[in-house]
């Protein structure tokens, strides 16, 4: 059976994901991926901006697979990570707020672990050549959005911790 096709307005022009709402047709942990999909598609909009040839669908399936328990939840962070060490081996990983901003500010590109509200969310983010950064996916009326970090740290994330997975920016 062939796999469903996302509407088009779930993607960017060049290719990112900047809408889950899009994907309620794909099942992630058995239930529809609108509700739960933000951490493959995080995952896929880093390896994009990495240059990595995937499509979104075998993320979202081997992110899955990689899920011990078939059962309904997000992305499980040591998930994330065992998929990042086999497909991202230079990945980077900082715990906290202050750190991560910092961490941040030398990356190319990278995935937030955080509370956007009461929710916890994974998005994704590439630097932009003016030193601000375009998020992924983040939040309603905020799929593709260019903002300094320290904007994104400030009204984005919600008290609680924040986990930013990161890949240098070799030329800075």
């Amino acid at each position: 059976m062939a796999a469903p096709k996302p509407l088009k307005f779930g993607f960017a022009p060049d290719g990112y994901i900047i809408d889950q709402d899009c994907f309620s047709s794909f099942q992630y942990r058995t239930i529809p991926a609108n509700l739960n999909g933000c951490g493959w598609i995080a995952a896929y909009n880093l390896r994009k901006a990495l240059d990595h040839n995937v499509a979104f669908d075998e993320v979202r399936q081997e992110l899955d697979d990689m899920h011990f328990l078939k059962a309904p939840g997000p992305t499980l962070m040591c998930v994330m990570r065992k998929y990042l060490k086999q497909h991202v081996p230079q990945y980077r990983e900082t715990i906290g707020r202050e750190a991560a901003l910092l961490d941040a500010q030398e990356s190319c590109a990278g995935i937030f672990r955080y509370r956007e509200g009461p929710e916890p969310h994974f998005t994704s983010y590439i630097r932009q050549p003016d030193r601000t950064f375009r998020f992924f996916n983040m939040a309603d009326d905020f799929e593709d959005c260019v903002m300094p970090m320290e904007q994104f740290i400030e009204e984005h994330c919600a008290p609680g911790t924040v986990i930013l997975l990161w890949v240098k920016d070799e030329n800075h």
